[in-house]
């Protein structure tokens, strides 16, 4: 079979015109799969309500109940909604007080509890998206939850490959065989049924998760921008849209600060050599943009990216020099908290890397760290990065980098690891005058 397997985002999903107009998409796509995020702002809706019953008075909680029902009935009845979709929301309307009800008298909104909670908005969205299909043609609602299994860190989980790949030709495949299916992203289940997330955006990694799974020809990430662009439009005026880019460069994208992908979409397509597309929902017309694994066009600069609310922390000791396993002694207590470094630089005795401002919450990593060393912090930082190709090898690259950005100071470079990245730190409020620059410098 060839397979499609298509995701649509909040802003797509967010009233019964952007429905119709989805549905509509997914049905000219030939989509085999729906994948849905919940309709735009509820995520935050009912993370606000976990919030407000841990925290506030009952009364409160209760005006935000009333709004997302009367949010999601709003769209159910300019859908013209079938008596067995308002049954579905019904009953995910008092699981949904039924939970803020248990957090509010237990005064503690868990992790599990928030998962629970917050997906609820995805399957609202996904079961009123078959009204705005049902139109068109036939449809089936799917709970992503029998086929997605992850393991038990709610919040961000992990996704099981090989039990997925499993369940879905066992439950998901002989379904879509004889008709069209519109599931749930961003949200899973462990093997005992809890019912887990994979983080805020983690939609596009479920869309890839199951294209995987099912063995499917493309996958479509719609959206309400047309594809991706060479940097961010909001910041430079300028930008192109990209017509193709490969895997390599649009995860580096990814990872280090665009917007249009979630960093990890792009691995479980990677893995089984899946082509990505990305466009608008809002115009189908528009080119769009298609990842694959190699493309003839590998421009030095393909595209400009900037991760803003950097932190700089420097780790210095002489217990570096002519010794082995300082670097294993850092790396492993940043395993332990589950922390990720985005860039990297050594030398004798310290060694610079950069992570997100939220990182310095965990104050306990901070205290172990200055167990091994003298931690320095440096908040307030972007990081800048170039992508594209031969990187590493091009001689003069850094020299014309740096006469672009000629007066904006820089804290520390990062080149080598990756023929496909050149990244560097500056002042946040620098941040965007350098990609202004730098797109000027290197994008015709």
């Amino acid at each position: 079979m060839n397979l499609v397997v298509s995701k649509f985002g909040g802003t797509s999903m967010g009233n019964a015109e952007c429905m119709r107009r989805s549905a509509q998409v997914a049905h000219q796509q030939k989509s085999s799969m729906v994948v849905v995020s919940a309709t735009s702002g509820t995520t935050n809706l009912l993370l606000k309500i976990g919030l407000c019953a841990e925290q506030q008075s009952w009364p409160e909680v209760e005006k935000l109940l009333a709004e997302t029902q009367k949010k999601h009935d709003q769209i159910a009845n300019d859908l013209s909604a079938q008596k067995s979709t308002y049954d579905i929301l019904q009953s995910l309307y008092e699981e949904m007080e039924t939970l803020a009800r248990g957090i509010f008298y237990l005064k503690d909104c868990s992790a599990r509890a928030s998962d629970a909670l917050v997906s609820l908005g995805e399957r609202m969205s996904s079961a009123l998206f078959v009204d705005a299909y049902n139109s068109i043609g036939e449809i089936q609602l799917f709970d992503v939850r029998k086929v997605m299994r992850t393991d038990d860190q709610f919040g961000k989980a992990k996704p099981l490959i090989f039990e997925i790949a499993q369940l879905a030709e066992k439950e998901l495949l002989p379904l879509m065989k004889k008709s069209v299916v519109v599931t749930q992203g961003f949200i899973g289940a462990t093997a005992e049924g809890l019912t887990t997330t994979l983080g805020r955006g983690g939609s596009d990694y479920s869309a890839a998760l199951l294209a995987e799974a099912v063995g499917a020809k493309t996958l479509e990430i719609w959206t309400d921008v047309a594809g991706i662009a060479t940097t961010d439009p909001r910041i430079c005026s300028d930008a192109k849209p990209i017509s193709e880019i490969s895997f390599q460069e649009a995860s580096e994208m990814a990872v280090f600060g665009a917007k249009v992908l979630h960093p990890a979409t792009l691995l479980p397509a990677l893995r089984k050599n899946i082509p990505v597309f990305v466009g608008s929902s809002f115009d189908k017309n528009l080119d769009g943009t298609w990842v694959r694994q190699s493309v003839k066009d590998q421009p030095l600069v393909r595209a400009l990216a900037l991760r803003k609310k950097q932190v700089l922390l420097t780790l210095s000791t002489p217990d570096m020099l002519y010794t082995h396993g300082f670097l294993f002694q850092i790396f492993k207590i940043f395993n332990d908290h589950k922390v990720s470094i985005d860039a990297i630089t050594t030398s004798e005795i310290s060694v610079s890397l950069t992570l997100d401002d939220s990182t310095l919450v965990n104050k306990k990593l901070i205290q172990e760290l200055s167990e091994v060393a003298a931690v320095s912090v440096e908040e307030g930082l972007s990081l800048v990065s170039l992508i594209g190709n031969q990187m590493n090898h091009t001689p003069g690259i850094a020299q014309k980098i740096f006469d672009a950005i000629n007066g904006i100071n820089v804290h520390m470079i990062c080149l080598g690891a990756s023929k496909h990245n050149f990244c560097f730190l500056v002042d946040e409020s620098k941040g965007e005058e350098a990609i202004k620059k730098l797109h000027k410098a290197f994008i015709f």
